[in-house]
């Protein structure tokens, strides 16, 4: 599941109790393979999620990035080409060996059939964090450069691309099997803005990826990109789309999955609802999707107030319904 290790779990929350900040969490390797390990032990899921962020690029580029209690992350906001200059891709190794280091351990300690996913976040998401600050209801301050300062705006994607690209290379040659790439903030661009800023950049991870590592398998995310899906998949050369939860699954069945494989996609408030409601999505979705190639995944994060019996139930509906 999407965010699978997390707040949701008693034995996430004390070790995540003994750590000041969620970055010192994410930075310590036994404590990171840990939490990534729980959710495998309890639930027995085919693919182990690296626990991480996507904020610790602009946190290795040399942003500060911290998590307030209860608002989320804060960063300085990128104010102009100054502090963008400023940037250094060349710290990703150094910075972030202690991810790479939790790749190796999390690897070792799986079952060889359990898929381990390494991931980043998609330049144009992590940018809107970094000239915002913080994150934001409709991504205006990323919006507004990009559409005022377009060739500012590319310098800064330009840097993601390489230290994205740079940082996916580093967790697949750890041993991370297949990677994915979320672009949370992919729905609120305009048609030309999703083409420059989601489809082009993601594309050019990939390309560079593929490049030193050929045949990694890649799953995309676009959050919110509705019909311009199919248009994604064939832009960026990804092996499978992450579907939220407002994608129709028919739309998915007749035009993605003929060409890509298809993840996703049940409300994580259905989850949290549970009973009726949980179980019907569930069955829409296996009964529309499951004679392609499926995924069964959430549409996005669970949700830390999720009960674990709810998570059990959908397990077991899902496992009974593809035999």
């Amino acid at each position: 599941m999407m965010r699978q290790a997390g707040r949701y779990l008693p034995e996430y929350r004390e070790v995540r109790a003994r750590y000041p900040s969620f970055l010192d969490l994410c930075y310590t390797p036994d404590a990171a393979t840990e939490v990534t390990l729980q959710p495998i032990r309890r639930f027995g899921f085919d693919a182990a999620i690296l626990f991480s962020d996507i904020l610790v690029v602009p946190d290795a580029l040399g942003q500060p990035v911290r998590f307030e209690q209860g608002e989320g992350p804060r960063l300085a906001p990128l104010s102009g080409g100054a502090d963008i200059a400023a940037l250094t891709p060349e710290r990703i190794a150094s910075h972030l060996s202690p991810v790479f280091e939790t790749v190796e351990r999390v690897r070792a300690g799986l079952p060889d059939e359990v898929t381990l996913l390494g991931f980043c976040g998609a330049p144009w998401t992590v940018a809107t964090y970094m000239i915002a600050g913080q994150g934001t209801p409709d991504q205006r301050p990323a919006r507004m450069m990009a559409y005022g300062e377009p060739e500012l705006f590319q310098q800064l994607i330009d840097i993601l691309v390489e230290a994205s690209a740079d940082y996916l290379i580093r967790q697949l040659r750890a041993g991370a099997d297949a990677i994915q790439i979320f672009d949370t903030w992919a729905g609120v661009l305009d048609e030309d803005g999703f083409r420059r800023w989601a489809i082009e950049p993601t594309r050019r991870i990939i390309d560079t990826v593929r490049a030193e590592i050929p045949g990694t398998r890649v799953i995309g995310f676009p959050r919110g990109a509705g019909v311009r899906a199919r248009a994604y998949v064939e832009g960026t050369g990804i092996d499978a789309i992450g579907l939220d939860w407002t994608m129709p699954v028919a739309f998915a069945r007749d035009t993605l999955q003929p060409v890509t494989a298809v993840q996703g996609n049940v409300d994580p408030l259905a989850l949290l609802s549970g009973g009726k409601a949980l179980d019907e999505s569930v069955d829409r979705i296996l009964e529309t999707l499951s004679a392609g190639r499926l995924i069964f995944n959430l549409g996005h994060g669970i949700l830390p107030e999720t009960p674990i019996a709810h998570v059990e139930s959908m397990l077991d509906r899902v496992r009974k319904g593809t035999g």
